[in-house]
């Protein structure tokens, strides 16, 4: 029975040691916006880590847990070397975050785009152990709603061709198209069509060449709008108009004072 109660014993020492011998923490989601730097936080102890002298090697995939690494490097836990595998020149987007042989293998991210959004996962090895472990962050880039293009389209339909105004937002959270009128006001608009790519969509209304409008897409971070035509063009088809009248008024006195004196004009 005491043997029983001694082999208990060591079999709970046995597995508690193994069930701890590698452990790992991250911050599970990070948010950050578009064009600021962020860091995947990520972090690993180890009973033996002032021990150990052996290489501690560093990985970070992207999307699928079982996808070649995107980043990688490794330092010997013994060293005082410098981390010249694991440091990343500025110019470059990925870089290490930390000292390894601290127990740092956080990731930091230069300039997001929102393409940077997704799945991360965060590994570490030590190869005169033979133990691994990898966890999972996810990274949420936001990115304020934004108008990418405002343009006429020629269609054609079943009532023959026909043109819209085309309308391109961008945004994460995926933001909302509105369309307002100079004419009528708010306009009930098509609903917008996706993509490409998974934070645009398209709006789109009839156009009259008579009409002003504007394009409004909006999410929780913000806004932006358009207008068709643009201001800019109003004004040049105005100053235009302008001078145009001026030219004749000016010919029209000029006539007028060569006739006062006979000559013709």
């Amino acid at each position: 029975m005491q043997i029983q109660c001694y082999a208990l014993i060591l079999s709970m020492i046995i597995t508690g040691s193994l069930s701890t011998s590698l452990d790992m923490a991250v911050s599970p989601v990070v948010h950050a916006p578009r064009g600021e730097d962020a860091v995947l936080s990520c972090s690993f102890t180890h009973p033996k880590q002032q021990d150990y002298s052996g290489s501690i090697t560093v990985k970070w995939l992207a999307r699928e847990k079982t996808a070649e690494p995107f980043f990688r490097c490794s330092v010997r836990n013994d060293s005082r070397e410098r981390l010249s595998d694991c440091s990343t020149p500025s110019g470059l987007q990925y870089s290490l975050d930390g000292d390894p042989r601290r127990g740092a293998l956080s990731l930091r991210i230069r300039a997001l785009q929102l393409i940077n959004n997704g799945t991360y996962y965060c590994r570490v090895e030590l190869d005169q152990t033979g133990e691994s472990l990898q966890k999972e962050i996810q990274l949420y880039v936001t990115a304020e709603a934004q108008i990418l293009s405002l343009s006429v389209v020629e269609t054609s339909g079943p009532d023959g061709p026909a043109r819209i105004l085309q309308c391109e937002a961008e945004g994460h959270p995926l933001p909302s198209v509105t369309w307002l009128s100079g004419s009528s006001g708010p306009l009930d608009a098509r609903a917008p069509t996706a993509g490409p790519g998974p934070y645009r969509l398209t709006g789109s209304v009839p156009y009259l060449e008579e009409d002003v409008f504007t394009c409004r897409a909006e999410n929780r971070l913000g806004g932006a709008e358009r207008r068709y035509p643009p201001s800019n063009t109003l004004w040049i088809t105005l100053t235009a108009g302008g001078v145009l009248l001026l030219l004749l008024l000016l010919s029209g006195f000029t006539c007028y004072c060569l006739r006062r004196r006979g000559v013709c004009c």
